[in-house]
């Protein structure tokens, strides 16, 4: 496999016997194939880095409970980056350090707004996805997401809208036009407080459904990533992460150095400092990544 095409001259966070270093990791189209599997080449890498001193952590879409098994294979006991940055967990003892929920009023107008619009919604919160029996059909997907999957009479009347720490996100399906008029709607009604992002399925069977992800716009993959850099102490010109999404930007936009994988859009590409060749469906980018960064070869 050839040597990752270089966009920018990327920095070598640090180097050995230079101090802490930190990689973030993303799963999805990252690190774990389109079945949710981690490939051995670079679980082997990822380990190779933590027995070298390098901090490692996940920075995922990816609820919490579906997030650990991959945690877990790895070896991370620090924090993680869950639901695109709006939880922390550190994954030693699964303790909550940073929750980015939308709670009250504002998770009652996310809820009424997805009504208004007959979309097949979906409600994120403690850990947990809730829906009724119109998402039936969805739970396969969703459930990449978290395997606590809790269905109810009414997803809209659903326990989880008043959860504790606030709703952590809310994702809904229908046809395209539906999900664009509900993206309108959102930003119109919470203005500011929520982050809305709209995309094609593209697995499960369900190709030409169009679905919406809705979350606290106080919490991204960037601002998760520098919150955890600092916990660790390191400095983010010293942190190396490695995405293949458009929800992976704003981590590339904070670190010191990113890798894109082979099969990112080209406006993901863009705005990394590495292009990877390796993709989802060989592995290896996380692999090829820690060594072009830090000189561990696994």
């Amino acid at each position: 496999m050839s040597d990752p095409e270089r966009r920018v001259p990327g920095r070598v966070a640090g180097g050995p016997g230079k101090g802490p270093r930190l990689l973030a990791v993303d799963l999805d189209g990252t690190l774990l194939d389109r079945n949710g599997q981690p490939h051995a080449r670079d679980v082997r890498a990822v380990r190779a880095a933590l027995g070298a001193g390098i901090r490692v952590t996940v920075v995922t879409g990816r609820l919490y409970s579906g997030t650990r098994p991959a945690v877990q294979e790895l070896g991370i006991e620090g924090a993680v980056a869950c639901a695109d940055g709006s939880h922390i967990v550190r994954a030693r003892d699964d303790m909550t350090l940073v929750h980015w929920g939308l709670a009250g009023e504002s998770a009652h107008l996310l809820r009424d707004a997805l009504k208004a619009d007959d979309l097949t919604a979906f409600v994120f919160a403690d850990d947990a996805i809730g829906h009724d029996a119109r998402g039936v059909p969805f739970v396969g997907y969703v459930s990449t997401w978290s395997m606590d999957v809790r269905a109810a009479a009414d997803v809209f009347s659903h326990d989880l809208w008043v959860a504790g720490p606030g709703v952590t996100a809310a994702v809904a399906m229908g046809p395209r036009d539906s999900v664009a008029a509900a993206v309108g709607r959102l930003s119109r009604v919470l203005a500011d407080a929520v982050r809305v992002a709209m995309f094609p399925i593209r697995r499960g069977g369900h190709e030409g459904t169009w679905a919406l992800i809705a979350r606290s716009s106080a919490g991204t993959k960037g601002t998760a990533t520098q919150w955890i850099a600092e916990q660790e102490g390191v400095a983010l010109a010293d942190t190396v992460c490695v995405g293949d999404w458009i929800n992976d930007v704003p981590m590339f936009e904070v670190t010191g150095r990113s890798f894109a994988m082979g099969h990112s859009p080209d406006e993901v590409k863009s705005q990394a400092t590495d292009i990877l060749t390796e993709t989802v469906e060989e592995g290896g980018g996380v692999a090829r990544a820690i060594e072009e960064a830090f000189g561990i070869r696994a």
